[in-house]
């Protein structure tokens, strides 16, 4: 097989894995039901990605790249306000979380996933550094490691919570940019308004 077409259908197996887990979720990427949906036998894959973990992480890898370009545009839209940066960051982020459920969940199942020996923490870290600058920014005073930690802890929970209907049904909320803003304000302070 030429080097093209290797390239061509490693990409392939990526791309359905990307089309499987946006449309059923992450427990539906089995290595079998990649190739069979790619048009492979069920042993392909492995000629590629030798672990299923390293498939996985290479899907997870498409998904922190279309995250990373989302966020990049919002953190853009807000000027030179850190505080508006981070605002529109974290609107990206549960966007992102609740439109892309599957790729979300297996994205940051770092368990799950090769994050040291195939690059996803070269992937991950740098969004989570953008948002340890911003919040360095808004709160100088600040550790700002543990309060973008704790931050992100919290937009994750607002995710998993919306997501499942338990915000919706606990606080009557119609959507979940109230949550957001009262987390904004609990871990950054008030905007100054």
């Amino acid at each position: 097989m030429s080097e093209l077409e290797t390239t061509d259908l490693r990409t392939r197996l990526i791309d359905v894995g990307v089309d499987l887990v946006t449309t059923e979720g992450a427990q539906a990427l089995t290595l079998r039901e990649i190739a069979r949906r790619a048009g492979v036998s069920h042993g392909a894959p492995r000629r590629y990605f030798p672990t299923h973990l390293e498939l996985l992480s290479a899907i997870a890898r498409r998904g922190f790249t279309d995250l990373q370009g989302r966020a990049a545009r919002a953190a853009g839209d807000g000027g030179t306000d850190p505080r508006a940066q981070l605002t529109g960051l974290a609107e990206v982020y549960l966007d992102f979380a609740l439109t892309q459920r599957g790729m979300y969940e297996l994205m940051f199942r770092h368990d799950l996933l090769e994050s040291n020996r195939l690059g996803l923490r070269e992937t991950s870290l740098p969004m989570f550094g953008v948002l340890v600058d911003l919040v360095g920014r808004v709160c100088p005073e600040a550790d700002a490691r543990i309060l973008a930690g704790a931050l992100w802890a919290n937009l994750h929970g607002i995710a998993q919570l919306w997501g499942w209907g338990s915000l919706k049904l606990t606080t009557g909320a119609d959507d979940y940019v109230p949550l957001l803003h009262a987390a904004l304000d609990a871990h950054l302070g008030p905007e100054e308004r």
